[in-house]
């Protein structure tokens, strides 16, 4: 379900506003209506759904932070629609507008915004009292909440005496004590150190994973895009250049400049075996028997293939020769045929823990889901190929669509679709 949609949404500040906008559609550029006004934002169109993490990453004046103010209420847009659920935020009441951000909208900021001489326990209630929650009902709520992201016992303590991290922990508790719908942060996590930084990104993919709350999160940092957004969209001098999950940008960057963004990751971080998988070539069914098995690597040309059960749960792999020797010998089922000698990873594996299990066999990686069933495989040069840099998606840097990009290899709306891979012997 759409939690959160822009459609067109433009937001020009100065003299000329919607003269600017004009222009703009028709195709002037940013430099082209600076006499008009300043367009901080220009043209983006998404939807977030329901329990998504949707990333908006761009460096400094990109408009990433002016967009996160329009989702909230704070700026209208100059043109284009935001909807929250049924509230169209342009032109809802200043009332109403209020009474959504109270009970809809959380924040969470860069640079906490607690206050200083309340509680934490306070502090955490700040946006219920603001409501007129109960006196009791919002101590348990808070209460509950600094549980949640690991601060019980500090609740009479004051913000000075915690440190930066035990701060934005407020600042989440916050947010979480609300019971919003949804949470939008900006730049949350850019003001601490490194580490402190990295155990609040854990800290939060914990408590999605939990809540399933629908969170809008700012960035500038590609890596923290990437380890949160289950997708992201990249931002540049006021447009979105590019939606997808963290997959599809690093395989397939929509210009050089989002190219350039991504050269530097950890791609085998990042990229998982349901990225890259394709699909087997030579699957046998436990009960085809010798002969049957025979004639399914006979006709993918191969001299291996995987044994799955009547579910298509692995059980192991088939060598020709073992096969052959075993008919003539008179052995009518195959399961004592079979060889252990691969490694299965799960469809979520990142390609890091791919290598090992790769290497230890020439046969490509069988790759199965939750339940055991054989979905995929990796060929040892299909794991090459995916470390490979990526070029831009026209390749003359002339950039592609801002629309989301097209799907991981391998996949195609979430269907096996890559071409079919030999088994090695």
């Amino acid at each position: 379900m759409t939690i959160l949609a822009a459609d067109g949404v433009f937001k020009v500040f100065g003299r000329r506003p919607g003269e600017a906008v004009r222009q703009l559609r028709a195709g002037a550029s940013r430099d082209d209506v600076r006499a008009l006004g300043t367009p901080a934002v220009i043209d983006a169109s998404f939807t977030v759904e329901a329990g998504e993490t949707f990333v908006v990453m761009g460096l400094s004046g990109s408009g990433k932070s002016t967009l996160l103010r329009m989702l909230n209420g704070l700026w209208r847009p100059t043109a284009g629609t935001i909807r929250l659920g049924d509230a169209d935020l342009g032109s809802i009441s200043a009332r109403d507008l209020r009474t959504l951000r109270q009970e809809r909208v959380s924040m969470v900021f860069q640079h906490f915004a607690l206050l200083p001489h309340r509680t934490i326990l306070e502090n955490a209630a700040y946006a219920l009292a603001v409501r007129g929650v109960d006196g009791a009902e919002r101590r348990r709520r808070a209460g509950e909440a600094l549980e949640m992201v690991g601060l019980g016992g500090w609740e009479d303590h004051l913000p000075a005496e915690l440190s930066g991290g035990m701060r934005q922990r407020v600042g989440l508790a916050r947010a979480l004590a609300a019971g919003t719908d949804v949470l939008l942060m900006d730049e949350a996590f850019s003001a601490l150190d490194p580490l402190i930084r990295r155990e609040m990104q854990d800290q939060l993919v914990e408590l999605q994973q939990s809540l399933g709350k629908t969170i809008v999160f700012i960035t500038h940092d590609l890596n923290e895009a990437m380890r949160l957004g289950d997708r992201i969209a990249v931002m540049r001098d006021g447009r979105i250049v590019q939606i997808g999950t963290s997959e599809q940008i690093l395989s397939e960057p929509a210009n050089d400049y989002v190219a350039q963004f991504v050269a530097d990751v950890d791609r085998t971080r990042v990229l998982t075996a349901g990225s890259v998988m394709v699909r087997p070539r030579a699957v046998v069914v436990v009960g085809a028997g010798p002969r049957g098995a025979l004639r399914e690597m006979r006709d993918a040309q191969t001299s291996a293939a995987y044994l799955v059960d009547r579910n298509r749960r692995l059980l192991g792999v088939l060598r020709d020769d073992d096969v052959l020797a075993g008919q003539r010998r008179g052995v009518e089922t195959l399961a004592e045929l079979t060889r252990d000698e691969v490694t299965a990873v799960g469809v979520d594996a990142p390609l890091a823990e791919i290598f090992a299990p790769s290497a230890e066999t020439p046969l490509p990686v069988p790759v199965v889901d939750d339940d055991g069933r054989l979905v995929g495989v990796i060929p040892r040069v299909t794991l090459l190929e995916a470390m490979a840099p990526t070029e831009s998606a026209n390749g003359d840097g002339s950039g592609g669509t801002a629309a989301a990009a097209s799907a991981p290899p391998g996949r195609t709306n979430g269907t096996l679709s890559a071409p079919a891979t030999a088994v090695p012997a």
